[in-house]
């Protein structure tokens, strides 16, 4: 007996994605938006043809689109099979399109056809967006890992994963560092949507009974803006401040950026300059210029202290756990910070 077209649940389809490929057969431009971490798209139309097709529907109904999408998709099976067969290595893949229907059932059924074992994602990536939200009310608590800028903040949560804690590195997802600086040297940032989709992926394979750190952030990330059910959970949770002399962290930010060209360091103080002060801004662009970039550190890190602490201020006092790092031995301070999480009390 033939084997059927299987359809997946979410956490089943998801389940199966650690070891078998996901074709997302939408449309480019939908990919792009957000797609699930690891898929391979695999049109069946591109962006114009499934504009085309929408068209179809909204001027002449469902049987003409069906007729269309079929006269556009005709052209491309050959083609279809092929890709088919180099993604399936062994001899398996997962199928989805936006909502479960035309577009994710013709490419299984072609697929199955052509000898490959496919499976479904019932109701399609909207189902998969709908399933993640929801994982994010659930999962273990949060610890906030605070401090000023410059502190070593992205560094320590490293040596906290190598020494066996949880970490969602916030950062690292959205290649972006947090500041008006952050985007220097960092690839493209994702779309919202696909920073939700990559964060998610994470915060399900974390064990819920034990806490996660997270890096102290605003809400947004350069562009990206963190989820608004992790972001809540964030400003309840208990926060660890590292707290690092001036001094220690002029010296780190200063190593930081000091291999970027001056012009492009001086067009981002201008464009925080009413923030920061012109005179403030003016004196770091010309500390730049002179070849001094402790002091036109100094000069920007004053005023990030300010805007960090005042934030810190809003926060329950109760809940702020202060540790003196005075070293540059980064494993020694994770040690240490990992070491303070019996003494921490959770909301969840």
């Amino acid at each position: 007996m033939e084997d059927p077209i299987l359809k997946l649940q979410p956490d089943k389809f998801l389940g199966r994605s650690q070891s078998v490929p996901v074709i997302d057969v939408r449309a480019p431009k939908e990919f792009r938006q957000g797609h699930i971490p690891g898929a391979i798209n695999l049109p069946l139309f591109d962006d114009d043809e499934r504009a085309s097709v929408g068209i179809t529907y909204t001027k002449t109904g469902s049987d003409a689109a069906i007729l269309k999408g079929l006269e556009i998709a005709g052209r491309k099976l050959c083609d279809l099979v092929k890709q088919g067969w180099e993604h399936a290595k062994s001899g398996e893949v997962l199928v989805h399109c936006w909502r479960g229907g035309m577009r994710s059932e013709a490419m299984a059924w072609l697929l199955k056809f052509s000898g490959i074992k496919t499976s479904v994602l019932v109701g399609g990536y909207r189902a998969y967006r709908h399933y993640i939200r929801e994982s994010l009310k659930q999962g273990p608590p949060i610890i906030v890992l605070g401090g000023m800028t410059g502190s070593g903040k992205t560094e320590i949560l490293k040596h906290l994963s190598t020494i066996g804690e949880q970490v969602l590195d916030f950062e690292g997802l959205a290649n972006h560092k947090g500041s008006a600086f952050g985007s220097l040297g960092q690839a493209d940032q994702p779309t919202t949507e696909q920073f939700e989709n990559d964060l998610a992926s994470q915060w399900i394979t974390f064990d819920p009974h034990k806490p996660v750190w997270i890096e102290d952030e605003s809400r947004n990330i350069g562009k990206v803006i963190i989820p608004e059910l992790i972001f809540i959970k964030m400003a309840v949770a208990p926060i660890v401040f590292v707290d690092v002399p001036f001094d220690s962290r002029v010296k780190r930010l200063s190593a930081e950026y000091g291999n970027f060209e001056t012009i492009e360091l001086s067009a981002l103080i201008r464009k925080i300059g009413s923030r920061i002060g012109g005179d403030k801004a003016n004196a770091a662009i010309h500390a730049l210029e002179q070849g001094n970039l402790i002091g036109a550190v100094s000069a920007v890190l004053t005023y990030y202290d300010k805007a960090y602490l005042f934030g810190l201020s809003k926060r329950d006092k109760s809940k702020i756990h202060a540790i003196n790092v005075d070293s540059e031995d980064i494993q020694s301070t994770a040690e240490k910070i990992a070491g303070m999480i019996p003494n921490l009390k959770f909301e969840i």
